[in-house]
């Protein structure tokens, strides 16, 4: 495969792997994203984020971090009427074999309050998994969300049981 093939199939892949993220619903569980994961990226994948000195190599380490992010969100979304949209848009990039995009993720509460967060990432390929990534130019819009945020008080619809006539 020459370079432009590999730079094709690794931008097509990119595409697939951004919009599987942002067409998954958190709301519905964390597993759909832990999936995604589990599909997309290397075993020994590395993912690093400014302002961190180390970042993890392999998926071993990088599961927890995950994990610990997604079920407080799921949790908020699904029982406390969380409001969450995951969006991208593709950047071009200067580096071959790198693909970048910028992300957003808005968090919007009950009383309409809404905090958004921005981050840019780069994404490394070698065949069709992600082996690093890097999370760069975080910034976030918006005070942070707070209990009154949330709606905790009434019994989610999905975790009512239906009521069936005697």
């Amino acid at each position: 495969m020459n370079s432009e093939q590999f730079e094709n199939t690794s931008s097509a892949l990119d595409h697939e792997l951004n919009e599987a993220l942002v067409n998954a619903n958190i709301e519905n569980g964390y597993e759909e994203f832990l999936g995604i994961f589990d599909r997309f990226y290397a075993e020994q994948a590395e993912v690093v984020s400014e302002g961190h000195s180390t970042g993890l190599a392999g998926k071993s380490h990088v599961l927890p971090v995950l994990f610990n992010f997604l079920v407080p969100l799921h949790v908020m979304a699904e029982i406390g009427g969380l409001s969450v949209t995951l969006r991208y848009s593709e950047i071009r990039s200067d580096n071959r074999g790198e693909q970048h995009a910028e992300w957003s993720l808005d968090l919007v509460g009950i009383l309409g309050r809404r905090v958004t967060l921005h981050w840019s990432s780069a994404r490394r390929w070698k065949g069709s998994h992600v082996v690093y990534e890097r999370h760069y130019e975080h910034r976030q819009i918006g005070e942070p969300l707070n209990m009154i945020d949330l709606d905790f008080s009434a019994p989610s619809p999905r975790l009512a049981a239906p009521v069936r006539p005697s």
